[in-house]
């Protein structure tokens, strides 16, 4: 017998692979079914709705950031570490998630519709913040004037920022070649000068 976890992950991606390429309007709970291989009974088990998936994005988010963790060039200092983050996984969400995903995910938690897992601190992506900000406030390479929660929220928000913009654009240009451009300065004051 399959493991729950294994199930409900298999329905998140699956999900998410169709919400990706036939847009999340145009996919019905019937493909999510199909293409997870499960019963009627056992999506509505894991999930009240097709609309309640729009929360599990921060599980497809944390897969990437473990991936991209795991190809991460070992000789990066903090702050590398922090914009090659950025640059992949945004490369990532503009190759592969319509603006619209997006944006109603962010719409869902400003609104507080339903609750979103996107600022679970208990989240892989704020583990790895705290790890590679700790890390670098220790060898001297960021500031140490800010706390390490302080530094992981405005980092944090400079991706939100970066993100929203996107989706305001219509996801009309390249949100990783643009992050890659614009993050260094927006977080760029927190590098110490070597």
């Amino acid at each position: 017998m399959e493991k729950e976890e294994n199930v409900k992950d298999r329905i998140i991606r699956t999900s998410w692979n169709l919400f990706s390429k036939k847009g999340f309007e145009k996919t019905t709970l019937n493909d999510i079914i199909t293409g997870a291989e499960i019963s009627k009974g056992t999506f509505y088990y894991y999930f009240r709705s097709k609309d309640t998936l729009l929360n599990t994005l921060s599980v497809i988010f944390d897969e990437e950031y473990q991936s991209v963790e795991e190809r991460m060039p070992e000789n990066l200092d903090s702050f590398e570490k922090l914009m090659y983050l950025n640059y992949e996984i945004h490369t990532y969400i503009g190759e592969n998630f319509d603006y619209r995903l997006i944006a109603n995910q962010y719409a869902a938690q400003l609104t507080k519709e339903d609750a979103s897992n996107l600022l679970d601190k208990n989240r892989y992506y704020f583990t790895i913040l705290t790890r590679i900000i700790d890390e670098g406030q220790r060898n001297g390479e960021l500031r140490d004037d800010f706390t390490v929660s302080e530094m992981v929220k405005l980092y944090s928000l400079c991706e939100r920022a970066l993100v929203t913009d996107w989706c305001m654009n219509n996801g009309g240009y390249s949100l990783g070649e643009y992050s890659k451009k614009m993050m260094p300065l927006l977080f760029g004051q927190f590098r110490m000068k070597k």
